[in-house]
């Protein structure tokens, strides 16, 4: 058989990080680091999964140290600490690959993630148009529940809506904005936006965040947050339906705040000549990374500390096992897709669990079976 040369081994190192850089699913990161013990050193010293972290949530960059329980680090124990450089480079390595899979994990079992509604930068007649209302689809007696904007001479006066999601870390896949028609006034006029822009964040400060929390809602908000992520825009119809606007990627939310702009306005109000922008439903599927993850925002720098728990990693991910119906005996692809991948992420929690070592050169077969049999639990 053929023998193969390993290019971790042969090629310098920066022209193997470029090699394996080129990786995008956590799952290769992980089989990667588990080919051997020269590739499991090569993989946590050269911090792969938190490069690949960086990759598909550049907002990750924020990330000033990482923080778990029970783990004292050399930066905040001084000189005696007893971790050395290498536990927390392979401490690191298994929070961002954690991090990656819990993330791809929530890709499939979404769920709203919605709270409360924090602000409107107007609103015309408060508290009947309040921008609570667009949490609900409930009707009231002789209406709809909807917020509404006050009235503009403008018509490409903007708006801008606020919204608590339900952790300070949740990964957003898609917004859907429901316009609202006024069915009580002449021609059941439509009172869409023309086009709308989301952005994700966090507030500046937490004497902000209190601010925030006892603010009335129909008082604007919006220099109160620092906003990490902004979307591109996209054209509203002017219809009665829950419009939904999937994101290209899935976003990383940082701080768990949501701002909603509404960009333009199409239909003026009959009775005053005005136009108004009025919106009957919000929703926002995604999923919290809470509590297994959670981040504190240190001031003034805006950067963040990541919270890591791995003991309730384990249990959110025997969750979604259990959810997912996954057999006692799965195939060989669920396996490495599923229980091998979390068998090496938490080699570090459970004694007697290493990656495989080959002390002679490597052979490989058609098969790839080695591959498939990694870290079976």
């Amino acid at each position: 058989m053929e023998t193969r040369v390993d290019f971790v081994q042969s090629l310098q190192s920066d022209m193997s990080v470029n090699i394996l850089a080129c990786l995008n699913d956590p799952v290769d990161v992980v089989r990667a680091g588990s080919v051997s013990s020269l590739w499991h050193h090569f993989v946590i010293t050269n911090g792969l999964s938190k490069q690949l972290c960086l990759k598909r949530f550049p907002q990750l960059s924020g990330i000033a140290r990482i923080t778990e329980p029970d783990w004292i680090t050399t930066e905040a124990n001084g000189v005696g600490s007893h971790n050395s450089s290498w536990d927390i480079l392979k401490r690191d390595h298994n929070v961002y690959a954690s991090l990656l899979h819990a993330i791809t994990t929530l890709n499939t079992c979404q769920s709203e993630c919605i709270v409360y509604a924090v602000s409107a930068s107007s609103t015309d007649r408060f508290p009947a148009e309040s921008v609570a209302n667009t949490l609900t689809t409930r009707r009231y007696l002789g209406g709809h529940s909807y917020w509404s904007s006050k009235g503009h001479a403008d018509p490409d006066a903007p708006e801008t809506l606020i919204y608590k999601l339900k952790a300070d870390l949740c990964v957003i896949s898609e917004i859907s904005v429901q316009p609202f028609e006024a069915f009580y006034q002449p021609g059941q006029p439509i009172y869409s936006a023309k086009s709308v822009r989301f952005r994700l964040g966090h507030p500046k400060n937490s004497l902000d965040e209190n601010d925030i929390v006892q603010m009335p809602q129909q008082q604007p908000a919006d220099d109160k947050f620092i906003w990490t992520y902004t979307s591109e825009v996209y054209p509203m119809e002017q219809k009665n339906c829950l419009q939904q606007f999937k994101l290209p990627e899935p976003v990383l939310c940082i701080g768990g705040y949501l701002q909603i702009e509404l960009l333009g306005r199409v239909q003026r109000q009959h009775s005053d000549n005005l136009f108004y922008t009025c919106v009957s439903h919000v929703k926002v599927m995604g999923g919290p990374l809470c509590p297994a993850f959670d981040i504190d925002i240190l001031e003034p720098s805006g950067k963040f500390a990541l919270k890591y728990n791995p003991g309730v990693f384990r249990w959110m991910l025997q969750s979604f096992l259990e959810d997912s119906n996954i057999s006692p005996m799965p195939s060989e692809d669920e396996a490495v897709e599923h229980v091998g991948v979390m068998g090496f992420l938490l080699q570090a929690y459970h004694g007697g669990i290493e990656p495989m070592v080959w002390d002679e050169p490597m052979e490989w077969d058609d098969d790839d079976e080695e591959m498939d049999e990694l870290g079976v639990l």
